[in-house]
Order: structure tokens, then sequence, then C-alpha cells
């Protein structure tokens, strides 16, 4: 019996718990400088369930592909986005709870429960289940990371060909090296995020077109700037 099976039958063991039909919800895009937030919801067919399916991060982007196009034929699925300019107005934590949130509230079967990953829940009319770590314990969350990480790669791939210098197709908006230069030659985009400072060896770049330290960087920041992890 392979790994990767046994990780699967221990993310659906889990859920057996909930005596009720679940959704998974996940977002992808807290960590980039570019772009916007995208959560997925994920209702499966548990007696159909495709192979492979853990944690996003710790699968190949050519399998992620395969597996995300296997979920969305055997489940009930949506997307919510949030906008770069709603991160800004809002700050990424509450849009990634606004994309969760829509994620949620255009899937076409209400389910019983939303199992959430983290710890902050969005507002719904629904009970849902904060998860640490839910993409490496849920199925369902599982399922959600790996349809929100390919649709928001695709989102970047497409961005790409209107801002080639940011080789976004590479990066998905992440601060890589390459990324960093690309900003210190050609500057900002309109869907890069003005509320995240851009951190290049030991000073932040500031998007607005200020330079100045981290530490003075973080004071003016500190409310606009709740840091991604993903």
């Amino acid at each position: 019996m392979s790994h990767n099976f046994n990780d699967q039958i221990n993310l659906l063991d889990f859920e057996k718990n909930f005596n009720c039909p679940v959704a998974g919800v996940d977002e992808v895009g807290r960590g980039p400088l570019a772009g916007p937030v995208v959560a997925a919801a994920v209702i499966l067919d548990k007696n159909n369930l495709p192979e492979g399916i853990r944690d996003s991060k710790k699968i190949s982007k050519n399998k992620r592909e395969i597996i995300a196009e296997k979920i969305r034929l055997n489940s009930h699925y949506a997307y919510g986005e949030a906008s770069v300019e709603e991160i800004d107005n809002l700050n990424i934590l509450q849009a990634s709870l606004l994309a969760m949130k829509r994620a949620i509230e255009s899937l076409k079967i209400v389910p019983s429960m939303s199992l959430i990953d983290g710890i902050y829940t969005p507002k719904v009319d629904l009970t849902c289940k904060p998860i640490v770590k839910g993409d490496s314990k849920s199925i369902s969350i599982a399922a959600a990371s790996i349809l929100a990480k390919v649709y928001r790669d695709k989102i970047m791939t497409n961005l790409a060909d209107k801002y080639p210098e940011y080789s976004f197709e590479k990066n998905a908006g992440y601060g890589t090296k390459e990324h960093l230069l690309a900003l210190k030659s050609h500057g900002i985009t309109p869907i890069h995020r003005k509320s995240c400072p851009l951190q290049a060896g030991s000073r932040a770049i500031c998007p607005t077109g200020f330079s100045h330290t981290r530490r003075g960087h973080k004071r003016q920041h500190n409310s606009a700037t709740q840091r991604c992890k993903r």
C-alpha cells in the first residue's frame, strides 16, 4: 500500500467524526505580492474519490492539475476570489475570509457544515469548524486546497501574458528573487498589492514608491499588513 494511499485513508477517517455532508474550504494566495486571493469549497462524493488527494503543497504541479480535474468531475465545488483592491482595503486576513465566504455561498448544494482550514471562519449562514492545518487532516479541505491552487496558478499564468517582465507564470506572484528584481527595474503593476511591503535584503521596497527600513515601514503599515504564509 503506497504512502499516498495511506495519507488519503487518514484524511478520510478524520471526516468520519462528522455525521453530515461537509464542504472543505481552503484558500491560496495570502503570501504573494501580486494577484488575488482565491478560495475553493468542495463537497466530495466519498464513494467516488480520486486517488492522490492530499495537501496541495505536497503535490507536484503536474499531478495537482491531474488530480484537480478528477476532483472537478466527482464533486460539487465553487470558487471565490478577493481582488487586489479588496486585499488592500480590508487586509489579507479579511480578504481571505471574504473569498471563502464567496466560495461557500456559490455552492449549488448547501452543506450541513463547512470545514475551514485555519483558525478563523468566514461569516456565512451555516456551521463552520476551523481546523488548524486542515489540509493535512481533512480530505475535503485537501481537495479544496488543490482546486484553489490550480485555479489561482491559472489566473497568474494568464496575467503573465499581460505583464511578461514579472514571470508570474513561474512565481505566481510570490516574492522570488526574479520577481523582486523585476519590481526594481519596472516598478509595480495594477495587480501588485500596495498594502504589502516588498522585502528585498535588509530594506523594504514600498509599492507606493518609498523605500525605508523594515522597522520604519512596519510601524507605518502594521494595521494593513497581516503578513501571509501561503
